[in-house]
């Protein structure tokens, strides 16, 4: 497996190629954000292990640049920040796992081989349908680009369909994820669903009678 390791830290990224070495992986390094992205964009690795604090480009602009671009290489965050708001932003840019400094060296190889089991899955950090775009991070839905107003519900029905294009989800679900079971009638997911079609359009959400509901990515 070849891991792609990008931190500034000289003597920390030669104990992690000896490391990782010894543990069976082909490392490479980078030592800047821009170096780092060409490489992650030209070279076939399995995990890229990335600092956020970078000369040149932060982790945080490589990351996102690299999903825009479709590149769904796992992405180990790191970084000495440990607050809950820095792991939040860390994941909603597209990483896979976020790991603080210092951290133990076995902790690291266990959450690259987790990462490794998991492999490259498409997670695109913007997820759309036709002119609908929503952006968990930001919490924010466009139509062609515009914003459009939605409740914390409507958002939330939303994403969960978009992040699940193709597929069709019943009243079930969508009540039990969107509304977390708490009692309320199956029917308050066709009424969310009427609210939407009203603010985006009706062809976002198909009714597959009978069955539930579709967004097709």
């Amino acid at each position: 497996m070849r891991i792609l390791v990008v931190d500034d830290e000289v003597v920390m990224t030669r104990a992690l190629r000896r490391g990782l070495g010894a543990e069976g992986f082909a490392v490479d390094v980078a030592h800047d954000g821009r170096t780092g992205l060409d490489l992650a964009r030209d070279g076939a690795y399995d995990a890229i292990v990335l600092d956020i604090m970078l000369p040149g480009l932060s982790g945080y602009d490589v990351l996102q640049t690299l999903r825009a671009e479709e590149v769904w290489t796992p992405v180990l965050l790191l970084s000495a920040k440990d607050g809950d708001h820095d792991v939040a932003d860390g994941l909603d840019v597209g990483a896979d796992d976020y790991l603080t400094k210092p951290f133990a060296f076995v902790v690291l190889v266990a959450r690259l081989r987790a990462l490794l089991r998991r492999g490259a899955v498409p997670r695109p950090v913007v997820l759309t349908v036709g002119d609908v775009a929503l952006d968990p991070a930001s919490h924010v839905v466009t139509l062609r680009g515009e914003p459009v107003a939605t409740t914390a519900r409507e958002f939330a029905l939303l994403e969960y369909l978009l992040r699940r294009p193709g597929q069709v989800v019943g009243k079930v679900e969508l009540r039990d994820h969107v509304w977390d079971g708490d009692g309320e009638d199956l029917n308050v997911v066709e009424v969310y669903v009427g609210y939407l079609r009203r603010k985006l359009g009706r062809d976002v959400v198909a009714t597959v009678r009978g069955a539930g509901y579709r967004v097709d990515g």
